[in-house]
């Protein structure tokens, strides 16, 4: 079966066409746009017009590619600033008339489930796993083995943090400190069952982290995935990415532009959740909530 899943996230726009048989998943087109949906609805508690009007031009795109495609099913789900946002109906609305569906609010909770279930299928190994999603509106933490029995989902991600304290682009030793300190607290009370044997990280923060760590010329989804980030590799990029403007920022040749206001925001909340996890590595996955809606579509189908 041929299906297609969304995601519209805080940051980020997401599309996967795919086509499911016997629970395995084979990848017919993959795409990823910063749209920045959720700016300012941290501060204003509404999603903007002209972020609206972003947001609900690249789904029609995305309904566009799903039709050359043939999707026979698609989902499309949306996550922490249309949970969050006053006026998400209304960008529901719109969404729904360029889609042919309309998108579902989903919960932090179901959230982590799909993101464990895409993480673990794309890199198989020994469990127990922790995998750690970290948006621009929220943090997921999911552990399990065979299937997620704990999550835990923390209000902050990389748009929440840079509104809240991050102002400056290159920001001061003073404001990393205690942005860490803010992150660090409210990951205090995350609860990690079954002593995780790994940790996969997933999701724009990571897998872009991973490309600058690499040194990449250009974004390459092969090299990136299954590379690992270790809890020094990402107190560098923090101690990096602190002394960059936003345009020396966007000036690194393997990241998408429009992640670059956030990306600072994005590594603090990361090194934290990976300093949360009690393991000394993230092994870093480019399969994530998208594959677990795929997954899900093909056995309902």
């Amino acid at each position: 079966m041929r299906v297609g899943a969304i995601d519209i996230g805080t940051n980020t726009v997401r599309l996967l066409v795919a086509d499911v048989a016997d629970g395995a998943i084979a990848v017919v087109e993959r795409r990823a746009e910063v749209v920045a949906l959720g700016e300012g609805v941290d501060r204003w508690g509404r999603l903007a017009d002209e972020a609206i009007a972003r947001t609900v031009a690249r789904l029609a795109e995305y309904r566009a590619i799903t039709a050359a495609h043939g999707v026979e099913r698609l989902r499309v789900v949306a996550t922490s600033a249309s949970r969050d946002a006053d006026n998400s109906e209304d960008f529901l609305d719109q969404a729904e008339r360029v889609l042919g569906v309309r998108p579902e609010v989903i919960g932090g909770d179901e959230e982590a489930a799909l993101s464990f279930r895409g993480a673990t299928s794309g890199l198989p190994g020994p469990g127990p796993t922790l995998v750690i999603d970290p948006g621009g509106g929220s943090t997921e933490f999911v552990v399990g083995d065979i299937e997620p029995v704990a999550f835990t989902s923390v209000d902050i991600g990389s748009v929440r943090l840079t509104e809240r304290l991050f102002p400056d682009h290159p920001a001061s030793d003073e404001q990393v400190a205690a942005a860490a300190a803010v992150v660090a607290a409210m990951f205090a009370s995350v609860a990690i069952p079954l002593a995780p044997v790994r940790a996969i990280g997933v999701g724009g923060t990571f897998t872009s982290l991973a490309a600058v760590h690499l040194g990449l010329a250009a974004y390459d989804p092969t090299l990136v995935h299954g590379s690992i980030l270790t809890v020094d590799d990402l107190d560098e990029l923090v101690t990096t990415l602190t002394r960059l403007t936003v345009d020396e920022t966007q000036a690194i040749p393997s990241l998408e532009p429009g992640r670059a206001p956030v990306l600072l925001g994005g590594a603090v909340v990361a090194r934290e959740a990976a300093r949360r996890s009690g393991l000394e590595e993230i092994i870093v996955s480019e399969t994530d909530l998208l594959d677990g809606i795929a997954m899900q579509l093909g056995v309902e189908g």
